[in-house]
Order: structure tokens, then C-alpha cells, then sequence
């Protein structure tokens, strides 16, 4: 696996002692033990506003798929091959010139039709629906998936959205103000930018909808519990209920037919939708000309960019200064044809055989999963055997998809603008989307492209996937000892496959369909333990006076801790009782956690804590350390920790998995 690092040549070591801090005691902070040397030699840069691990990797991927452009540039590409897609999207996306002196010529058809719909109930659903096919999701937003309830068939989806900022709470809590007042400078500044001689009422129409539309949707934790996001209705019903929407013209536009139920997530947020839209015309305008222009932002020339990065980037996340252009540009192509550009990647990057390696390391911890549950004290031998069952019919993805996907139909035109090319991708991408509605779910398809740094768990489909980008250093080291590797890539691995019996997860049986199969007094103990978990949580104190949100982090708690306990079980395994010799100083054990404390080393700006805590259901990163070791015995030994900030009382740990 040495091609996966980039240069078979170069050893990356497996714990690297000037990543640590020796001088704090593991004890009083276990994070900044391991972790503070590698704060200090990466000091955040100003485009980001968290800069760890993750984010090395992403760069490292980064300047990778442009290197892959480049070689592509040194030979004329055919017409209509990935190649020549590629490589326009990402020269457009360079062009500054041509962007500036466009400006905000190639908006202009976008924001007429709003103006010149003759906007009755036809001509507005018309509108809708072409927004949301290439542009943005105002009011709510269509998507296909599984049917939570029969995971075979896919169905189409209308969930809540349409809210500029993201998040419900930045409407409605009184701590948000002075975000608010921002976001109503950037709007007034992005109208004026496009030529509204006063944007006043503007602002003032897309605070009134989008406020009404934040208290009509769920919250984070709501949206947690999946049944609260199931609500199956026929296309009759919708079209009695919501008639200021023509569903025949709608879906229609969406390129969506014959269908005769969907899943209509959020009917709160639908009512705000058919009241504004048989309403107020001129404020309804001003809604759907904002979704446009928030779209467009940061596709068009300097200052439209320039006033999407002061208010997302600078105010909400505390970033100095932009992402220089050449990633901006990259990251068009590299997601629109994210598997034609992950084709390429894994060319060079990650032979085949790479793929067994991982498959191996993935059984190990299937293997060691499954011992947890059989040896759990709290459930019964009848939720055991069907919790087993699952794990043993978990689909394992590893580093990228068998079968590449087409993109033969997609038509990318340099005559074109930027905007416009981007627009006829993502409409190309809805349609090819919308065109799954009502057929059997293909679940060799994959949710993430093989050169995303990340990995996922799909209720759904039951499967876990590991991409491709995310099998290197310091995730995955080929020459690292097993105790590094089990303590990175290994705790990934079990966290996705924990993520099966999280509290969002263990809602799905093992065909993947939301299915009760706990005993009650199963559920009952599951759920005990859970809320200890979320109360040690929420005991945290990110900043003054904001607390971290136990309770919608419990499943990527659930997933750290399970993935912690899953992985040093199959560490133990593989060496068979033996106790390999210290490598510079640190056992095996310490090496283990050392190796996953330091995935989550990083630097992050305020303003990014306090967004993330709103909005990310992951804890942050000194937490997914500090708070999940807490509750583990063998962490304790490895340090002989008895006392200190660190330690937690016995009778206080909680074990879920």
C-alpha cells in the first residue's frame, strides 16, 4: 500500500514524538498531550478556519487532482470526453477575466424569469421546479432515496430547506443577532450588486420567509429521530393539500413521472411554502431572486465573490482571506464528475490489490464487533441474535466503485458562461437523480467519490464505505506497527460500523428498512445508557457560556466509543497474546491511542467552534478525545491514570457497544 502515501521513498512515522507535548501530563489533557507539538507546527492558514488532519489530507488531495489536470492539459482533448468536461469546467473557473468582465451578465435570464412569470399558479410551479432542478433548494428541497420503509424501491423526498444561513437556530435564537445583522448586510449588498437601486425591501422579504420557514422546521435533534422525518403521502393528497403548487407541472419541470406517492418529510415547512407562494408576489420575487444570487455568489466576478466570502467565510466561520482560486476551480469538476476524476485518482494512487489489504483489516473488525455484542450485559440473547445478523449482512465499499459511472450525457460549452455550465451540471445531476424515482435501489452505487477524505454508514442499504483518499497517512501507514494502524484506520472502521447501532441506526434492521426489532427492555437499557452518555456531553464547555449538544452528537459519540472499543478488541486479536516491545518509549496500547488522538490534531478559529457546535453532529475535534477516552478502562491502564482532569470515576463510565 506505499502507493497510497505518494512517494513509496519517503517513511511516514507511525507516532511522531514532535507531534506531542510532554510536558502536559496525559492525565490533565489528553488531547494536548498528544496533540499540541503538531498545533504549533501547523499553525492555521488564512483561508481556513480549521485546519487538522482532514484538512492536510484534503490539501494534499488537492494539489493531486490538479496535478491529474494538468497532465491532461499536455494532450487535446476529444470533444464530449471527460476530459475535455474536466478540463473546460476547471479552465472557466480560472478564467478571472472573463468572470469580472462579465459580471452579472450570465444571472440576467435567471432573475427575468422571475420578474416576466406571468406567476399564476402554472407559471409559478414552473418556476419552482426549474430552480430547483439547476439552481438552489427555496422552501423545501426533492431528492431520491431509499424508502425508509422499503429499502428496494426508491422514492422521492421533499425536505426541509430554503433557509440562506443553514440553520434554524440562527433565525431564532436571541445569541445570533449579530449574525443576523450581517446576513442582512450581505443581502442588501449582493441585490445591490445586481443592480436593485434599493434593496431595502428585499432584505426585508427574504428575513420574513426564510425566519417563517426556520419556525416551521425541525431542529437538529429532531431531525434525529428518522420516523420524524417519514411521512409517506399520495400526489393527490399533496396537490388537495398544497394547491398552490400545480404537482403536474412541478414534477413535470423536475423531470419526475410517474410517481403517485413520495415522501413528504417536513408538512410544517410545506404549509410556509403554499401560503408564501398564493401570496405576496413582489416579496416572493425578491425570495426566489436571493436563492439565485446566494447560488451564483461565488461563481461570478470578484465582488459578488467577494460578498459570499465576508458574510459565510469571514463572519460565520472567522477565515482571513478566500481559498486561492485554483481550488475553487478544482472543486467544480472534481464533484460534478467526481467519479471520472476518482477514475483517474485511483489509477495512480491506490492500486487494486489495496483493496484486500483493507477488506482484511474490515473483517478484523467485524470479527471484534460482533464479540462485544455477544459478550454485552445489558441485552438479551434474542436482540443479540438480530444484531448480529445485521453485522453479518453489513456491504463493505472499499477505495472505490466497481462499475464507473457515465457522464457521456453531460455537455459541458466554453461559449457558455461559467453560471451556465454549472447550472446545465447540476440539472444534468437532478435528472439523472430524478430518474431513480420508483425503481429498485442500485446499491452497488456509491454516496461518496473515491477521493473524498472521508468514510459513511448508509442505514439504508446497511453498507460502510471507505473511500479511497482516506486509506493513507496518518489514517492508514503501511509502515506503521498494527498498533498505530488498529488506533487510526481501525477505530474509522468500527466508528462507521457502530454507526449500525447508534441511536439512529439501530432504528434500521438489516435490510435496511426503519423496522423495530429491540425488545422494549432492550430499548429501555440502550436508551439509559445513551442519555449518560449525552449528559457528559452537554457537561462540556466549548467557550464561555456555550455548552456542546450532547444529544445531537449522541450517534458520532455513540460511533467514537464504539470504534475506540471495536478497534482495540481487534488490536488484542491480531497479536494473539503476545506483547510486542516499546517502539520509542510507548507500549502498544499507547501507541493505539496516541494514533487516534492525533487524527483529530488541529487548529480552529472561534467563530468555526461556535458554528460547528450549532450545526456539525460531530463533536469537536479535542472532544472526540478527551470525551470519549474518558469511559474506557484500557486507556486508563495504558497511562495508569487514577486521578486529573481526565479521569472519570468507574461507577460514571458508560459503556454503549
Amino acid at each position: 500500500m506505499a502507493a497510497c502515501g505518494g512517494n513509496s521513498e519517503t517513511k511516514v512515522p507511525g507516532i511522531d514524538p514532535a507531534n506531542l507535548d510532554t510536558s502536559i501530563a496525559p492525565s490533565a489533557d489528553f488531547y494536548e498531550y498528544a496533540t499540541a507539538g503538531w498545533q504549533r507546527s501547523h499553525p492555521l492558514k488564512p483561508e481556513f478556519s480549521r485546519y487538522g488532519s482532514f484538512d492536510v489530507l484534503r490539501e494534499n488531495n488537492e494539489i493531486r487532482i490538479r496535478d491529474l489536470f494538468a497532465t491532461m492539459e499536455k494532450s487535446a482533448a476529444t470533444a464530449g470526453s471527460v476530459e475535455q468536461k474536466i478540463g473546460d469546467l476547471y479552465r472557466m473557473g480560472m478564467d478571472s477575466v472573463r468572470l469580472n468582465s462579465e459580471k452579472l451578465t450570465p444571472l440576467r435570464q435567471d432573475l427575468s424569469a422571475i420578474e416576466v412569470s406571468t406567476f399564476d399558479t402554472r407559471g409559478r410551479s414552473a418556476l419552482l421546479g426549474q430552480i430547483h432542478r439547476a439552481v438552489s433548494n427555496p422552501f423545501f428541497g426533492p431528492f431520491v432515496d431509499a424508502d425508509m420503509m422499503e429499502s428496494n424501491t426508491n422514492m422521492v423526498y421533499l425536505y426541509q430547506a430554503g433557509l440562506g444561513m443553514g440553520n434554524r437556530d440562527y433565525y431564532l435564537d436571541a445569541e445570533n443577532e449579530a449574525i443576523r445583522e450581517a446576513y442582512k448586510k450581505y443581502i442588501a449588498t449582493i441585490f445591490s450588486l445586481a443592480g436593485y437601486a434599493d434593496p431595502a425591501p428585499a432584505v426585508e422579504a427574504v428575513m420574513e420567509i426564510e425566519t417563517r420557514i426556520a419556525e416551521a422546521s425541525l431542529s437538529n435533534i429532531e431531525l434525529r429521530d428518522p420516523y420524524n422525518s417519514y411521512n409517506k403521502v399520495t400526489v393527490e393528497s399533496l396537490k388537495t393539500d398544497y394547491p398552490a403548487i400545480d404537482w403536474d407541472v412541478y414534477f413535470e419541470t423536475l423531470k419526475i413521472g410517474g410517481i403517485t406517492e413520495l415522501n413528504l418529510a417536513h408538512p410544517k415547512v410545506m404549509r410556509v411554502a403554499n401560503e408564501v407562494l398564493a401570496g405576496d408576489r413582489a416579496k416572493l420575487n425578491y425570495y426566489l431572486a436571493f436563492n439565485i444570487l446566494n447560488e451564483a455568489a461565488a461563481y461570478l466576478d470578484d465582488e459578488m465573490h467577494r460578498a459570499s466570502f465576508e458574510f459565510f467565510g469571514r463572519t460565520m466561520s472567522g477565515q482571513e482571506q478566500p481559498r486561492p482560486r485554483w481550488k475553487r476551480a478544482l472543486g467544480m469538476p472534481n464533484s460534478i464528475l467526481g467519479e471520472a476524476v476518482g477514475e483517474m485518482y485511483v489509477a495512480k494512487y491506490f492500486p487494486p490489490e489495496s483493496k484486500e489489504r483493507m477488506l482484511k483489516i474490515v473483517g478484523d473488525l467485524q470479527t471484534a464487533l460482533g464479540q462485544h455484542i455477544e459478550n454485552l450485559e445489558w441485552m438479551s440473547a434474542e436482540t443479540k441474535a438480530k444484531a448480529l445478523e445485521k453485522l453479518g449482512t453489513f456491504i463493505v465499499k472499499i477505495g472505490y466503485p466497481d462499475k464507473w459511472k457515465d457522464y457521456s450525457t453531460l455537455e459541458i460549452d466554453p461559449a457558455l458562461s461559467y453560471w451556465q455550465n454549472l447550472k446545465r451540471a447540476w440539472a444534468w445531476q437532478n435528472d439523472d437523480r430524478m430518474a431513480e424515482a420508483g425503481k429498485p435501489v442500485d446499491k452497488s452505487k456509491w454516496h461518496m467519490s473515491p477521493q473524498t477524505v472521508n468514510a459513511y454508514y448508509n442505514p439504508s442499504s446497511n453498507e460502510i464505505c471507505f473511500p479511497a483518499a482516506i486509506l493513507q497517512p496518518p489514517f492508514f501507514n503501511p509502515d506503521a506497527d498494527d498498533a498505530v494502524n488498529y488506533g487510526a484506520i481501525g477505530v474509522v472502521i468500527g466508528h462507521e460500523m457502530t454507526h449500525g447501532f447508534d441511536d439512529q441506526g439501530r432504528q434500521f434492521d438489516k435490510q435496511g428498512n426503519l423496522n423495530d426489532w429491540w425488545t422494549e427492555a432492550d430499548a429501555e437499557a440502550f436508551t439509559k445508557r445513551a442519555d449518560v452518555l449525552v449528559e457528559q456531553f452537554n457537561a462540556i464547555e466549548v467557550q464561555p457560556g456555550l455548552q456542546a449538544d450532547g444529544r445531537f452528537t449522541l450517534g458520532e459519540n455513540i460511533a467514537d466509543q464504539g470504534g475506540l472499543r471495536v478497534a482495540y478488541t481487534a488490536l488484542q486479536n491480531s497479536l494473539g497474546g503476545t506483547t510486542p516491545a516499546p517502539i520509542d518509549g510507548f507500549s502498544v496500547d499507547q501507541r493505539f491511542y496516541l494514533a487516534y488522538a492525533q487524527l483529530w490534531a488541529q487548529n480552529i478559529r472561534p467563530e468555526e467552534e461556535a458554528r460547528l457546535t450549532k450545526i456539525d453532529e460531530h463533536s469537536l475535534g479535542k472532544w472526540r478525545v478527551d470525551g470519549a477516552l474518558r469511559n474506557i478502562d484500557s486507556f486508563y491502564r495504558a497511562f495508569d491514570i487514577s486521578d486529573g482532569a481526565m479521569f472519570l470515576p468507574v461507577e460514571e463510565r458508560v459503556v454503549i457497544w
